[in-house]
């Protein structure tokens, strides 16, 4: 089938070997190769269709956004003609990433601008929180890691997206029997992304966003690097309990009260983490997405082992040499000697206190005790004679 892209057209619906509309003979093929399918979605500033290629042998799908704004007044025409400019200069500037969709095209046609850019078969996440519930902390961990890659490319390029929420981040398609994990997200949707370097919608005070994911700053005009972060935050806690993020907040005590209402419960480290990135001030909060990379992936040190452990066990003197070895042969017969006087009851004060024999037990005689200490001596010095 073909669409008539003509927002007027009574019957827009085409067979798809026709170039140009039955009804209103409107031309069908954007550029002589963009065939619109069907309508996608609608908004303010215009509407989306799903397109294919027809200039390509394999007729890839793709989509097309046709500009063609429904609010009235000069400003917020002006505003809307920006917004849609923007997408496709900040697209072109991103250029290729796996996560980002692909900017094909951008030109005017009968008077009316169109956007053709890659078409991301899959759900959206707001639909799959939908369809399967709220996530738990493996996915979150999951989300973050992939997202936060694309938000180091965006803004690593001086690009604020501005508008991150569930709605614009899709997972890929499970067509070729990819797991969960091993479908990619998309961060879509750069119509109200803007250049950190530019100063015109600073300037106008603008709010771009949905306001429930939307940074308080940036609510005032005034989006930085951390309002992408906060947005992720809020995306996160909207998927974790299912709710919108302002019932997840407390005005009256000015705080945060997600973990009230989690389907599943997530560890402290990543609750300190989404709270940090949800911080209102600005300055409280990350300010670049490599901090949040450091204490997301960041592991806990294992307890220190006692020192009294990380010493060597001693050894007998049997299987090493004692650690006197070293001692000259007047300080081993020192030595033996006054182990001699503390067998024999000996008077020669004793540096080391030893239990008193027990008075049952038969004493050594005194020549036993020569013999056993001229061994040990020899054994020390390495008399081969021992």
């Amino acid at each position: 089938m073909s669409y008539c892209l003509n927002p007027h057209c009574p019957k827009p619906e085409n067979p798809a070997n026709v170039k140009f509309c039955r009804t209103c003979g409107s031309k069908l093929l954007l550029k002589e190769r963009y065939r619109a399918i069907k309508p996608i979605g609608q908004g303010g500033f215009g509407k989306t269709f799903l397109a294919v290629d027809e200039d390509k042998p394999s007729k890839p799908r793709c989509v097309i956004k046709q500009f063609y704004p429904q609010a009235q007044g000069t400003n917020t025409l002006a505003k809307a003609v920006e917004l849609f400019n923007q997408e496709a200069v900040q697209l072109d500037e991103l250029g290729k990433h796996p996560q980002i969709p692909e900017l094909l095209a951008y030109f005017t046609q009968q008077d009316r601008q169109y956007l053709v850019q890659e078409f991301i078969d899959g759900q959206n996440l707001a639909q799959e929180l939908a369809h399967r519930g709220a996530f738990n902390e493996i996915q979150i961990r999951q989300l973050l890691n992939d997202l936060l890659s694309v938000l180091q490319f965006c803004h690593a390029r001086h690009v604020i997206h501005r508008d991150i929420k569930p709605e614009n981040i899709i997972r890929e398609s499970d067509a070729y029997g990819k797991g969960e994990a091993q479908r990619k997200l998309v961060l879509v949707d750069f119509g109200a992304a803007k250049s950190a370097t530019g100063t015109a919608l600073n300037q106008t005070g603008t709010s771009i966003g949905s306001p429930e994911y939307v940074a308080p700053e940036q609510m005032r005009g005034r989006a930085v690097f951390a309002s992408d972060i906060y947005s992720l935050g809020a995306t996160c806690i909207n998927l974790l309990t299912k709710r919108s993020p302002f019932d997840s907040y407390d005005t009256n005590n000015d705080t945060w009260v997600w973990q009230q209402y989690l389907q599943t419960p997530v560890n402290n480290q990543l609750s300190r983490i989404l709270n940090k990135m949800l911080e209102s001030i600005p300055v409280r909060r990350y300010q670049t997405v490599d901090e949040v990379f450091k204490d997301l992936n960041h592991q806990p040190q294992a307890a220190a082992t006692p020192a009294i452990a990380a010493k060597p066990i001693a050894q007998s003197p049997q299987n090493s040499p004692p650690a006197f070895v070293s001692k000259s042969p007047s300080q081993i017969d020192q030595e033996l000697e006054e182990m001699k006087t503390q067998f024999l009851g000996g008077n020669k004060p004793q540096t080391n206190k030893i239990q008193p024999p027990n008075p049952t037990s038969q004493p050594h005689s005194k020549s036993k005790i020569d013999e056993e200490l001229e061994e040990l001596k020899a054994k020390y010095l390495g008399n081969n004679n021992s």
